[in-house]
C-alpha cells in the first residue's frame, strides 16, 4: 500500500497530537440528497462527539458536492474497521447508494519541515 503524505488544515474536533493523523474519503456517486443522508449525518455527528471525550481522534465531515458526496474522515488510525465505519458502510448499503473509500493518506504534522522542490528549469507545465 502506498501512503502519500497530504497537507490538509480542517477545523475539527481533532486535538492536538504528537502521533501520526490519517485522512480518507466515503466517495458516492450519484451524489445523494440532504434529506437522504440524515442517519449519515447523524452517525458522523455522534462519532464527533463521542471522539472528544474518547480515545484517539477522529473527526467526520459529509460535504454535499453537485457530482458526488464525500464523507471526509481524519483519524489516529489508517485502519478503516472501526465501529463507525461498519455503522456508515451498513447505512450507505441500506440506502443502495454506490460508494467507495479512497486509501489513507498521512497528513504532515504542521512542525515537520515540507520539503522544497527541486526547479527544473522548464516552464512549469
Amino acid at each position: 500500500m502506498d501512503l502519500h503524505p497530504i497537507d490538509l488544515r480542517m477545523t475539527s474536533t481533532l486535538p492536538r497530537s504528537p502521533h501520526r493523523l490519517w485522512a480518507y474519503a466515503y466517495e458516492i456517486v450519484p451524489p445523494q440528497a440532504s434529506r437522504r443522508l440524515e442517519r449519515i449525518r447523524a452517525l458522523v455527528e455522534g462519532e464527533n462527539l463521542a471522539a472528544l471525550t474518547g480515545p484517539g481522534a477522529w473527526a467526520g465531515r459529509l460535504v454535499l458536492e453537485k457530482k458526488v458526496t464525500h464523507i471526509l474522515i481524519v483519524s489516529d488510525s489508517p485502519v478503516r474497521n472501526r465501529e463507525i465505519n461498519c455503522k456508515l458502510e451498513a447505512e450507505l448499503e441500506r440506502l443502495h447508494a454506490d460508494f467507495s473509500v479512497t486509501e489513507p493518506l498521512v497528513i504532515r504534522n504542521a512542525l515537520e519541515p515540507i520539503p522544497e522542490h527541486k526547479k527544473s528549469g522548464g516552464n512549469g507545465r
